[in-house]
């Protein structure tokens, strides 16, 4: 049956964004200069995530669909605008000009985790506050619907372990490929941690947004700070992902 007159345009798939958002990171991953190869563990384990998401959106894993996918394109936008910037010699934030200047020859395991820490830590929430409105906070259904959401995230995190674990492969050092069952459970709780810290520091970034603009700003400089230490953390010798494990993988911003 043809349209009715007066009839919508169907609304675009929610999953149509993630589409996108692999695309760019395929473009960018395609065009990376050979000197920066170290930055493609994090970009392909980023992208594949990306499609996992969409496949999520696909399988009706999330309560509200069309706003995970404005949600996960807005959060890559972060990654996406410190790469092109770096690229270009300008300024990043911190905690990404940390991550980025690591040594060529860190081993990959440590790339992919400075990576995720200054993406999940440092731009997870702000990008999470950009797509929760102000009215959305007041309504508490919509806020735990959206926490949920959040959360169904980390599960699809935690599941991709064992397949990025595999990624990586021969490109690990002996001593990390003997201790991969304890690696993949370090992993996991260190995801489903930094989601909790995420969420906490949503809040916080929330109730500094409500003071205004120089309390945000105040705000977001200290998350600032506490992301670029916990990167320090990482570039330390040493098993990464056990040491994380004991002292933990996010931040949380303490009381104003």
């Amino acid at each position: 049956m043809g349209c009715l007159a007066g009839e919508t345009e169907p609304m675009t798939h929610p999953a149509a964004e993630i589409l996108d958002v692999v695309d760019q990171l395929q473009d960018r991953i395609d065009a990376l200069p050979p000197d920066l190869g170290q930055r493609r563990i994090f970009m392909e384990t980023y992208l594949r995530t990306t499609e996992a998401v969409g496949d999520a959106i696909n399988n009706a894993m999330f309560e509200d669909p069309r706003w995970v996918s404005q949600w996960d394109a807005v959060f890559a936008s972060f990654f996406i605008a410190a790469h092109d910037a770096n690229l270009a010699g300008a300024e990043v934030p911190r905690p990404w000009r940390l991550a980025f200047g690591a040594a060529e020859d860190h081993h990959l395991l440590g790339h992919l985790l400075l990576g995720m820490n200054a993406h999940i830590n440092y731009d997870l929430p702000q990008a999470m506050l950009a797509v929760i409105s102000v009215e959305d906070f007041e309504d508490p259904v919509v806020l735990q619907r959206r926490r949920r959401d959040h959360e169904r995230v980390d599960q699809i995190l935690a599941s991709r372990v064992a397949a990025e674990d595999q990624e990586l492969g021969g490109g690990r050092r002996v001593r990390d490929r003997l201790l991969t069952p304890l690696n993949r459970l370090s992993s996991r709780r260190f995801l489903r941690e930094a989601r909790q810290c995420v969420w906490h520091n949503v809040l916080a970034l929330h109730e500094a947004r409500l003071a205004g603009g120089q309390a945000y700003g105040a705000r977001l400089a200290e998350l600032d700070v506490l992301t670029a230490a916990k990167i320090a953390d990482l570039l330390a010798p040493g098993q990464v992902l056990l040491r994380l494990a004991v002292i933990g993988f996010g931040v949380r911003l303490p009381p104003p």
